[in-house]
């Protein structure tokens, strides 16, 4: 949303008129100040602090105020800390004025429904379980809202497909919104209760604390994002031939390793080590990789050390626990015909054994200057007639059902530089 276009424009416009309507009556109601003032002053102060801490939203600030106030008096808690927050890139005047709108309108929503549903009295004198229903009600309106008004700018300003603009964005939010409301509900209790205002503020802590925990794995997770795409640009440079081979063996060991029902955290890995497992090629010459000619048996033997190689510069990468065990075993065999080690079947690793498929069909599927590329369904079976003696038969089912199930479409698309003779572990059976 760089250089916001006029259609979207006219939308944040229009959200901006709806949120005036919605402060509209402010004067005309009973405005208790006294909650008003310190919970617009808390939010206002949490945005400053995400400048330098980034602590995620603040919604149960919002939502604290849509249990506490009247509709117009708890729209009004958003809107300083809105305009206030930091944002990012140009017109920044019209993102602040968006942010703020539509959190009035949300807000505004939110306590409308908590209100009309008896929810302030749930509040004062607490029932629970029947108080958790009125703000369960204003939470799912919250996240409605947003949700809407979130689609909404997608399609207009970021030319999402209107199909795709509102997609799942109700469902991912409403578990965090809904954490956020709970957090929100024990503040307006805590508030209305006789341990005061001081006690509600205590319910920020430990989502301060949680919400800082998520940003450090963030910030962490981005670290080993890095460091992955680093590696593989710079396998990509110095062998440009199967430039995109790495990121679609990850894609293809993801496949797999989801198929053989293992969990998100070891599919990760997986992924790693599909994308990294000819990293080992840093260390082999230039000139051998991109040789016109056949290899000669001393040349194929330094080019058989590249798993060495990348097991070596990956070793000491703590994150990538097992993956680093499939760069160094993926040219293995069942038949212990592989290399570096020649180990035989269940000792070559699980990891390993997923990669080898994963490598090989990307390998016959992707075009290369000899040869053009195979159908799927041919690779496929010639990865059935080399199951048992190269490849675990069960790496090779679990592919075969996963493709049938969700088609081959690889996010990245091959090099293609010209080249007379295929570098020797681009063939199906060959061995470096």
């Amino acid at each position: 949303m760089e250089a916001i276009p006029a259609r979207a424009r006219a939308y944040v416009a229009c959200v901006a008129l709806g949120a005036l309507l919605c402060l509209l009556p402010l004067p005309s109601v009973h405005t208790p100040w006294w909650a008003v003032a310190p919970l617009a002053a808390l939010y206002a102060g949490c945005q400053q602090i995400s400048r330098w801490r980034p602590l995620g939203t603040f919604y149960p600030v919002l939502l604290a105020g849509a249990f506490l106030l009247p509709p117009p008096a708890a729209a009004l808690v958003a809107l300083p800390g809105a305009l206030l927050s930091p944002v990012a890139g140009r017109s920044r005047a019209t993102r602040r004025i968006w942010r703020a709108a539509e959190l009035v309108v949300a807000v505004w929503a939110a306590a409308r429904v908590h209100w009309a549903l008896g929810g302030r009295d749930a509040v004062v004198t607490p029932d629970f379980p029947y108080a958790l229903l009125p703000a369960l009600a204003a939470v799912l309106a919250f996240c409605l809202v947003l949700s809407v008004l979130d689609g909404g700018i997608l399609a207009l300003a970021e030319t999402v497909p209107v199909r795709r603009a509102w997609r799942g964005l109700f469902l991912r939010s409403l578990a965090p919104i809904g954490v956020h409301g709970l957090a929100g509900l024990m503040m307006a209790v805590l508030w209305r209760s006789p341990y005061g205002p001081f006690a509600a503020l205590l319910v920020l802590l430990p989502m301060c604390v949680s919400a800082w925990v998520f940003a450090q794995y963030h910030r962490e997770r981005a670290a080993h994002q890095a460091t992955i795409r680093a590696l593989v640009q710079a396998v990509d440079i110095k062998d440009g031939y199967t430039r995109g081979h790495s990121e679609r063996v990850g894609q293809a060991s993801t496949m797999i390793a989801r198929e053989l029902g293992m969990d998100d955290e070891r599919v990760e890995v997986l992924r790693f080590a599909g994308i990294l497992h000819d990293v080992g090629k840093l260390g082999v010459p230039t000139r051998l990789l991109r040789k016109d000619g056949p290899l000669t048996p001393e040349e194929r033997r330094v080019i058989e050390l590249h798993p060495e190689y990348g097991h070596e510069m990956v070793r000491g990468i703590a994150f990538l626990g097992e993956a680093r065990a499939a760069v160094l075993h993926h040219h293995e065999r069942l038949d212990g015909s592989g290399y570096p080690y020649g180990l035989v079947g269940t000792q070559i690793p699980e990891c390993a054994r997923v990669v080898a498929v994963a490598d090989a069909f990307d390998a016959m599927t992707s075009t290369r200057s000899y040869r053009r590329a195979r159908p799927v369904a041919v690779a496929l079976e010639e990865l059935r007639r080399c199951a048992g003696a190269q490849f675990d038969p069960r790496m090779v089912a679990a592919l075969v059902q996963a493709l049938g199930r969700h088609g081959w479409h690889p996010a990245v698309t091959a090099g293609e530089e010209p080249r007379a003779t295929p570098p020797a572990d681009t063939r199906l059976g060959a061995q470096p």
